[in-house]
């Protein structure tokens, strides 16, 4: 936990640097920030709620291949020449999110070795957390991967959210996340608040056991 603040921390540090160089924009819950296939012309950064990266196929199938939250930077493919988008980004909840232009990127990594340093942290980190998702997709259940959807949805091991907060998404949103079917996520709901880790009254909160049942 102690090397997550610090990595917390540290992306904290490296938005203050660019902040002055942002626009701000509210997203709704579902609205698409990029699409794949747009113009790579800038990187964004969560501000407030989540977003999911998906990827489709040439045959259609979709895939979702990141979950960020608050503190991530997403996008960052504008800086290595990709022209086109890759992925599509879309927000999961109502979503406050950052962006600053490639241009202004590429001047600061150039001329502020801090600035270049705490990136590269960044992108390290991004690489180590779709590594963990793939690894995830092959070894973990589908019960397992909608509990740790659920626990970084709830804000669960985030330093900027020391107290969970309700959640609010669909069970179609989250199969899509999972990788199952909307039929499976509504049985382990259904599972999971028999046995008192998650409550419904008006939105979907998150207890602290869930966190507790999936470590075990």
């Amino acid at each position: 936990m102690a090397g997550t603040s610090i990595l917390a921390l540290d992306f904290g540090n490296l938005f203050k640097r660019v902040s002055a160089h942002t626009t701000t924009r509210d997203y709704r819950n579902r609205e698409a920030i990029f699409a794949q296939g747009d113009k790579a012309d800038a990187m964004f950064y969560v501000k407030k709620g989540h977003v999911k990266l998906t990827v489709v196929s040439t045959n259609g199938k979709k895939a979702v291949i990141a979950i960020l939250h608050l503190g991530n930077f997403f996008g960052e493919g504008c800086l290595n020449g990709q022209s086109l988008r890759m992925s599509t980004a879309t927000s999961i909840q109502p979503s406050t999110i950052a962006r600053v232009k490639r241009a202004t990127l590429v001047r600061l990594i150039r001329q502020d070795p801090a600035f270049a340093k705490l990136f590269i942290a960044n992108l390290l980190s991004r690489i180590a957390r779709v590594e963990e998702s793939f690894v995830d997709q092959i070894f973990s259940s589908s019960e397992q991967r909608l509990a740790k959807v659920l626990l970084l949805l709830a804000g669960y091991g985030l330093q900027s959210s020391p107290e969970p907060h309700p959640v609010k998404v669909s069970q179609e949103t989250l199969a899509e996340m999972v990788g199952t079917t909307r039929s499976r996520v509504s049985h382990f709901m259904n599972h999971f608040r028999e046995m008192g880790f998650i409550d419904y009254n008006g939105s979907l909160r998150v207890h602290r056991s869930l966190l507790t049942y999936l470590q075990r």
